[in-house]
């Protein structure tokens, strides 16, 4: 599990794959229809989507000569379970900090 959270989290450290998965969560797409908002050229965005592919992402098929593209969102699951074990451990923490502060004699103001 930590090489795939690897592989995610290095697949959406970049804006533009990160951008390609929200256009993916809207249906399938082609290459060409990834690449579009992006100018960049069909062998620029195959490269992105080939990170994807490799972190379990996206799923890519051949339908004639377009290949066509498939959100996977499972990965997407196991990195959001990830963090949120950080997230209690963060509330956790702070939780207990206010409870110190709060706690607190307050300064002598003068």
């Amino acid at each position: 599990m930590v090489e795939r959270l690897d592989m995610t989290f290095h697949a959406l450290a970049d804006p533009t794959r990160r951008g390609m998965l929200a256009t993916l969560a809207q249906g399938d797409k082609s290459i060409g229809e990834l690449a579009q908002p992006y100018a960049m050229t069909l062998a620029g965005a195959s490269k992105h989507v080939q990170v994807l592919e490799r972190a379990g992402l996206v799923t890519r098929r051949r339908a004639g000569r377009t290949h066509r593209c498939t959100l996977n969102p499972a990965p997407l699951a196991e990195a959001n379970q990830w963090l949120q074990q950080w997230a209690a451990f963060w509330n956790t923490r702070l939780d207990g900090l206010e409870a110190l502060l709060r706690d607190a004699p307050a300064g002598d103001a003068e």
